[in-house]
């Protein structure tokens, strides 16, 4: 038996990246899959997962769209009789720095990454609250633990991710409900990629690779995997968290001294 047998699991931003392959982790261990996106349906990581999955809808939205997040939602609930698990993995990239940074842009940021968290918390909610059963994951980053260059908006709206997160814990642990966030480290997603054909952030991108203490970007489904653990009843005891899967990348600096141990 899988690990997420007999649930049902909606996904935001479910179309491609970091959102697919949870949605194909969670096809592969038997659960019924929903996902919301902005995008069409495209090949990977989603495909794969509505073969495994069957009857696997894709809403079209904007997760800025309260109401039809709302919706959406509902209609899922309607079709499959709940939401057992929510992995909100919609986002943007965006920033700059502050004295330069226009209100759109911050707006545009904060809206889908942090009111796009909630509004699909909101309503997913209720459905949880009168079952007194669900788990939530909330893809927050490592740039919301700390701090990167120009990454105002970004990284404001991350840490806000992992702050909602955590006072949600608190307020609907005693209800049966677990929320946890997931901050990943680099990885190599279509957001990753179009953000370093910026020509401010080629001349950068090693660096940023050799700061992950595995010296390498991650793949999606390595983050997939801890929102798994995080989702699945393996991970009962575990509510107000925010795991950091990022190959080191917020485990301290280097600076050349491993090679006079012999360790490089």
């Amino acid at each position: 038996m899988g690990r997420l047998e007999g649930k049902v699991a909606l996904i935001t931003g479910a179309a491609s990246g970091i959102g697919a392959a949870t949605a194909l982790r969670f096809a592969q261990e038997g659960a019924q899959i929903a996902g919301l996106d902005i995008q069409d349906l495209g090949e990977g990581d989603w495909a794969e997962a509505v073969q495994l999955a069957g009857d696997a809808p894709l809403h079209k939205l904007d997760v800025r769209d309260k109401a039809a997040v709302a919706a959406a939602v509902q209609q899922v609930e309607e079709r499959f009789g709940r939401v057992d698990v929510l992995v909100n993995s919609a986002g943007v990239g965006g920033g700059g720095p502050v004295h330069l940074i226009d209100d759109g842009e911050w707006d545009r940021v904060m809206d889908i990454n942090l009111k796009g968290t909630l509004y699909a918390c909101q309503a997913a909610l209720p459905g949880m609250l009168e079952r007194k059963s669900g788990s939530i994951v909330n893809i927050a980053s490592v740039e919301g633990i700390e701090g990167f260059e120009g990454g105002s908006a970004y990284n404001a709206s991350k840490g806000a991710v992992i702050l909602l997160t955590r006072n949600m814990a608190i307020d609907y642990g005693r209800q049966g409900i677990r929320v946890n966030a997931v901050c990943p480290g680099f990885i190599d997603t279509p957001l990753f990629r179009s953000t370093f054909e910026l020509e401010a952030l080629v001349a950068v991108k090693d660096k940023i690779r050799d700061a992950h203490q595995l010296g390498r970007f991650g793949q999606p489904t390595e983050i997939a995997n801890g929102v798994l653990f995080l989702a699945s009843d393996e991970a009962s005891f575990v509510t107000g968290q925010a795991l950091a899967v990022d190959g080191g990348y917020t485990a301290g600096h280097r600076f050349g001294v491993a090679r006079l141990m012999g360790l490089e």
